[in-house]
């Protein structure tokens, strides 16, 4: 029977060393990296705190006057954010790229285990069978005495346990390594996403400081000339408005209610990310709302205030306070009914859209981004809830960087110019645009 205990022994003290000691090497490694992560973490904490005093200062900066100075001074501090915010992505795509390295020497840890867990049980179930070709009812009619008759069955009870407690470790082992496997999965899905805003961060970057360099170049960095620049988008805009008003009225389309979601029903997305809305929530006091509106849809103090820019009939959408090169977002899933650029229309630029979106969704409503710095999507095209379509700008009539979100039935919205209307010959005439009949202007904040 010494023999049995031996190898009984061996067993249990093998086999419970193979599977329940960690390996040094990959213990160490392991540690390596969790000390490169928690580094991490630390550089995280303290560019998030310089993101938030760069935040303070545009809120200070957004309650002064319009000056040419405060814009520049505004887009230079947007452009040091997006450098920090680009820090921020480039050390949570190292820390997930960590993560990734930390898990898979977890899961080639688990894999060896298993295998040598494996290994150890059919060795041993080999040589016990091989040692003991007895029976265990042969032992005990054979047994000497009675005590050795219990020892063969503690024996074999004490073996068939460690068996079983070795095999349930075994399949905590294979739980374990399915949760990594999925982990790293995540964890790489996750990567692609950062990468991805890194790309759209460094085109925010570019946006931004295009702007900049053409307004500097608009004004020869002079007050002056950036007032009187204000002065001829005003009026631009005022000769514009009328023309549209003009076709507007004249539009012979019937916009039936019943073909329109519910108000109220919230079938419409907000379109910028769920960061940006979130980080609106802590500006409040700046925007004296939790949205970053800035203007809203009809007749606003702004618009009964500036009369000669809205006709005294009000906005016809919201209008959004977003940096320049912030990612827009498609507010549903629908077709790119159109794209557009204004200012590339003689006579038109600053007086209108600038560039613009407008999405067709299967609903009856269509939604209009405008003021875009970049078009991302094209003609036809279908997307989806929450795809970038563009980054945010202040193209066209826009004294300052925003999105100017619509909502239009549908059924009362073209795609026309207005010298298609009535050959008309000045201003916008032959700029490309989403023109609706009064009806068909919706307040986007009924479907938010």
């Amino acid at each position: 029977m010494m023999r049995t205990e031996f190898l009984l022994f061996l067993f249990i003290l093998a086999f419970g060393l193979l599977l329940g000691t960690p390996r040094y090497a990959l213990a160490d490694a392991a540690s390596d990296i969790q000390a490169q992560i928690n580094v991490n973490k630390q550089q995280l904490s303290a560019l998030e705190a310089e993101i938030a005093i760069f935040q303070q200062q545009l809120n200070e900066l957004s309650k002064k006057k319009n000056t040419l100075q405060s814009t520049i001074s505004s887009l230079t501090l947007s452009q040091q954010q997006l450098a920090t915010q680009i820090k921020i992505t480039q050390n949570k795509i190292v820390s997930a790229n960590l993560k990734i390295k930390e898990l898979s020497l977890s899961i080639s840890d688990k894999e060896s285990s298993i295998t040598v867990g494996q290994e150890a049980i059919t060795k041993m179930l080999r040589t016990v069978a091989a040692d003991e070709r007895e029976s265990l009812i042969t032992k005990l009619i054979s047994s000497s005495s009675l005590g050795e008759a219990w020892e063969a069955v503690d024996q074999t009870i004490l073996f068939n346990r460690a068996l079983a407690n070795n095999i349930d470790r075994l399949r905590t082992i294979r739980t374990e390594l399915a949760t990594n496997r999925d982990q790293v999965t995540a964890t790489k899905a996750t990567l692609v996403a950062l990468q991805n805003d890194l790309t759209l961060q460094k085109r925010s970057v570019d946006a931004s400081k295009a702007t900049q360099q053409q307004l500097l170049s608009q004004t020869k960095n002079q007050e002056s000339n950036y007032q009187k620049l204000i002065a001829q988008k005003q009026a631009a805009e005022k000769a514009f408005e009328q023309e549209l008003r003009d076709l507007q009225s004249r539009l012979d389309i019937i916009v039936n209610p019943n073909l329109l979601p519910k108000v109220g029903s919230g079938v419409l997305s907000w379109p910028m990310s769920t960061a940006f809305m979130n980080n609106c929530m802590q500006r409040k006091n700046v925007f004296g709302n939790l949205f970053c509106i800035t203007q809203y849809f009809g007749n606003t103090p702004f618009s009964t205030a500036n009369p000669q820019i809205y006709n005294n009939r009000g906005h016809n959408a919201i209008d959004f306070g977003t940096p320049i090169g912030t990612p827009i977002q498609a507010s549903l899933s629908g077709v790119i009914l159109a794209t557009g650029d204004t200012d590339s229309t003689a006579g038109c630029m600053n007086g209108s859209f600038g560039k613009w979106v407008m999405i067709q969704h299967y609903n009856g409503l269509n939604t209009m981004y405008a003021h875009l710095s970049t078009i991302d999507v094209s003609k036809g095209q279908t997307v989806g809830t929450g795809q970038t379509i563009g980054l945010s700008g202040m193209t066209g009539y826009a004294t300052g960087p925003h999105l100017h979100f619509g909502v239009y039935a549908t059924e009362g919205t073209k795609i026309m110019t207005l010298r298609q209307d009535r050959g008309s010959k000045k201003g916008c005439a032959d700029a490309m645009m989403p023109v609706a009949t009064l009806t068909a202007y919706l307040n986007p904040l009924s479907y938010l």
